[in-house]
């Protein structure tokens, strides 16, 4: 998991990297070589590579493009460190959502997480300048389609191949990108494609990390992991990007995180004890 934290780290300076490139563009050059390395495993492997469950993959390929547009769209926008704390979010929205798609409960602990987790983004956008309500509120979006997606992932792990789901992703994304891409195409210069072939093949590296680890420990333990990021976010875009906070966006950056890390292990313990 630290390893894919590392190379997922390298994805969002490359996306730092690139402000005067469309945000779509770069999900297009992204999705697109990792659509063609998930194609060529499945091929080999013989999968069938369209699955069982057509709508829900197709919507989970919806809900993924739309939050890894606004992903990008706000790492090239706000801050590195507030963009990082904005998705890492996202299991907050898997949970509430998992109520209503999983029919998971949540319980007092959970809602308080829930609780302040937002009160930390808000002091974040309240107390820094850079980060207005519009990019809040699509960071949010963002992690809220992330949630969806994840849920959709989670319902259909047992009907569905690993890879099934992972194809699924860049399928959806690399059309609907190039489409909108190709009236807003900005030529990159040879080290922009450079940066944008990295993006692409290191977030499929990132990613295998991630799965190998997620099989190889508890959902707790390797998630708690990736969350070193922060640190290293903010120590990188100090040094290269020259961006500074003030106390209360810290501490609102400490709220989310605490938040999250004690709502992720809790619902992994809860879910120990149901499959014992």
């Amino acid at each position: 998991m630290f390893i894919s934290t590392i190379f997922f780290l390298i994805v969002k300076i490359g996306v730092k990297l690139l402000p005067h490139i469309p945000t779509m563009e770069i999900v297009f050059f992204r999705c697109i070589i990792s659509f063609f390395i998930s194609f060529l495993i499945l091929k080999n492997q013989g999968i069938y590579i369209l699955g069982n469950n057509k709508f829900l993959l197709l919507m989970r390929g919806v809900f993924g493009t739309i939050g890894l547009y606004f992903y990008f769209l706000i790492i090239q926008n706000i801050p590195l460190a507030t963009a990082s704390i904005i998705i890492y979010i996202t299991p907050i929205f898997t949970s509430i959502i998992g109520v209503f798609v999983l029919k998971e409960k949540i319980n007092l602990l959970q809602s308080l997480c829930i609780f302040f987790a937002f009160l930390g983004i808000l002091l974040i956008q309240g107390f820094d300048h850079r980060v207005t309500i519009d990019y809040l509120v699509l960071g949010l979006v963002g992690s809220f389609c992330a949630g969806c997606a994840y849920n959709i992932i989670r319902y259909l792990r047992d009907k569905e191949h690993s890879l099934v789901l992972v194809i699924y992703f860049p399928m959806i994304a690399f059309p609907i990108a190039g489409i909108i891409s190709y009236f807003n195409w900005v030529n990159p210069s040879f080290n922009d494609l450079i940066i944008l072939i990295t993006i692409g093949i290191v977030t499929q590296i990132a990613q295998y990390f991630m799965t190998k680890s997620f099989q190889s420990e508890k959902v707790s333990t390797v998630s708690i992991v990736s969350y070193t990021e922060i640190i290293l976010v903010i120590a990188i875009g100090y040094q290269f990007f020259d961006e500074t906070f003030n106390f209360l966006t810290y501490f609102g950056m400490f709220i989310v995180v605490i938040s999250v890390v004690t709502s992720i292990i809790f619902s992994s313990k809860h879910t120990d004890q149901i499959d014992k």
